[in-house]
């Protein structure tokens, strides 16, 4: 008979403990403990993969490099944030909040592939609900076959039995193995199903793509040590009261992690936004004070965005602030520094930021445009259209430098702009001779105020 006996698992670093404990000696973190139930009893027939031949210590210099191709998915965004495509041999992890469109954005893709067998292991949803999905998306389904399974034995049967190119668990909490008393979702659960795909993964060459649930804290949900043993870890995130999507790339062994994806939910499925600028831009021709445009960068992309402001007197004595897509910290220093270095009263008045189109943003360049926007509304002037800046705000007042200079000005001429205010000293060594636009260097943010209001 299989003995049992409970074991506490540290849920952020995989730690385990005969006892429950207060602080994690491992990772340091407090009340992370859970208790989880072992089974002693050894699996004699796993249906896991073996490998048949002897590992063996190699010279480094005497293994041969071969050049794997890459699985190129249909949609480009995703494939920019691979790192060129789907590694053959890899496990890939796809996080985000529920009902963001993790499910969708990876059904979208693999019901549109042709050059190799998916099968889509689904936990969650039945066969119908997927069907009725991919109507949705308008795609007769291809070479993607569909198995609704959860335990973990089964499905490798049917891996077993099917032999895919591909395969995709949706999702990895769902899963649970025999060997295990504890229900689907554990620690011990997730890091053991985690730990037999790795397997099935490494010594079979099939990719496998895991879509993982995430915490009220916004990592993935589970052991830390789930991140660790897979290959990539992409975050789809985004507010699902706009229409925007972002995938970023939070760790990839096979590409960089500066690549970012953007996507726009539309009713038949996840549209790719190549140009996200325009569509981060109002399209309007009445002219607004309070309004600015900056160039920003997220991750390897430079786009545009808008900054609105509305600067009020407080009508309650007390002055509110109030931010959305930037830091409330950055912009209580920004107001401080106008306060002080440029003699603006705005302690008085309420201030309120948005940062256009549900972006989130933490590009340090935005400050010139949050600080524009916000003078803007305070004199109640209207910034010329076709003026757009990048540049870092100090605590003197001074306009910083800033990294990619080239980069976003060269998305600002792309997108026709006539004027593009940038930090002082930061052209050197840049070859200006390419662009159309305009190009006016800054020190200080009493410069800016005077070239765009003339005061």
């Amino acid at each position: 008979m299989a003995k049992t006996k409970s074991v506490y698992f540290c849920s952020n670093c995989g730690y385990d403990s005969p006892k429950w404990i207060g602080k994690c000696p491992s990772c340091g973190e407090w009340n992370t403990f859970v208790e989880e139930k072992v089974s002693t009893k050894a699996s004699k027939d796993s249906l896991l993969p073996t490998s048949e031949l002897n590992s063996a210590p190699v010279k480094l210099s005497e293994i041969k490099q071969t050049t794997e191709e890459r699985i190129q998915m249909p949609s480009a965004e995703l494939n920019r944030v691979l790192g060129g495509g789907l590694v053959p041999g890899s496990i890939v992890l796809i996080g985000g909040e529920p009902g963001i469109g993790k499910s969708t954005l990876v059904l979208q893709n693999m019901i549109r592939i042709r050059s190799c067998k998916v099968l889509y292991i689904s936990g969650e949803e039945s066969a119908r609900q997927l069907k009725m999905r991919a109507d949705r998306l308008g795609v007769d389904g291809g070479e993607c076959y569909i198995v609704c399974e959860t335990s973990l034995e089964k499905i490798f049967h049917h891996i077993q039995n099917f032999t895919p190119g591909i395969v995709v668990v949706d999702s990895i909490q769902t899963i649970a193995s025999d060997a295990l008393e504890s229900s689907a979702g554990s620690v011990g659960q997730v890091r053991e199903c985690a730990a037999s795909f790795l397997k099935y993964a490494k010594e079979s060459g099939v990719p496998v793509v895991l879509i993982g649930h995430i915490n009220k804290e916004g990592s993935i949900a589970g052991p830390k040590v789930l991140e660790h043993i897979v290959d990539a870890v992409l975050q789809f995130e985004g507010d699902r009261h706009y229409m925007y999507r972002l995938l970023r790339s939070i760790k990839n062994r096979f590409g960089s992690t500066s690549e970012m994806g953007i996507y726009e939910m539309t009713q038949v499925g996840l549209r790719e936004v190549s140009n996200p600028s325009e569509l981060l831009l109002s399209q309007t021709d009445e002219e607004l004070s309070g309004v600015s445009i900056g160039v920003t960068l997220e991750g390897a992309r430079s786009f545009m965005v808008e900054a609105q402001a509305l600067v009020s007197t407080a009508a309650y004595g007390t002055a509110q602030r109030s931010v959305t897509g930037f830091g409330s910290k950055r912009m209580n220093m920004l107001l401080a520094v106008l306060e002080k270095r440029v003699g603006f009263k705005l302690a008085q008045k309420d201030v309120f930021l948005n940062i256009a189109g549900g972006l989130k943003v933490n590009d340090p360049a935005l400050d010139l445009s949050v600080i524009c926007a916000i003078l803007s509304s305070n004199v109640d002037l209207v910034i010329p259209r076709g003026v757009c800046m990048s540049g870092e705000v100090g605590l003197s007042g001074e306009i910083r430098p800033i990294t990619r200079i080239e980069q976003r000005i060269g998305e600002a001429d792309k997108l026709g702009f006539e004027t593009i205010f940038v930090p002082k000293y930061n052209l050197k060594g840049c070859d200006l001779s390419k662009y159309k636009i305009k190009i006016v260097e800054v020190s200080k943010v009493e410069d800016v105020f005077r070239q765009l209001f003339g005061k």
